[in-house]
């Protein structure tokens, strides 16, 4: 084998290796985006309940293994903030997914070329 053939042999491994990588990491990232999708939806879910209660009322909040008794208004605030952040993460996940795949396609592209000018 010449260094030609040995260098296209050394890029293909890496470009698979980064393919398994990479598709573990997309998993992974769909698997976490799919857990604050839910996580989202009963915040929601518990806010409509929580609306639907006289203002005033008062109800339990978990804060770890403890309950606190606090204000309805208190709990759809922290409702709220949870939400955004789960949001927030999403879009990080999302991104960070985007910027993967990109990554992989620009390592196929290069072997390509590389292929392509061994013609």
């Amino acid at each position: 084998m010449d260094a030609e053939q040995m260098e296209l042999k050394k890029a293909f491994s890496e470009l698979q290796a980064k393919s398994l990588e990479t598709t573990q990491k997309v998993r992974l990232a769909r698997g976490q985006i799919e857990a604050l999708k839910r996580s989202c939806e009963h915040a929601k879910l518990t806010g409509k309940e929580i609306e639907g209660l006289p203002s005033g009322t008062r109800t339990y909040e978990t804060i770890g293994r403890m309950f606190i008794l606090v204000e309805s208004k208190e709990v759809m605030e922290h409702l709220q903030k949870d939400q955004e952040e789960t949001k927030e993460k999403v879009k990080g996940l999302e991104a960070n997914i985007a910027y993967w795949e990109k990554s992989l396609k620009d390592s196929e592209e290069n072997i390509r070329d590389m292929l392509q000018r061994k013609r």
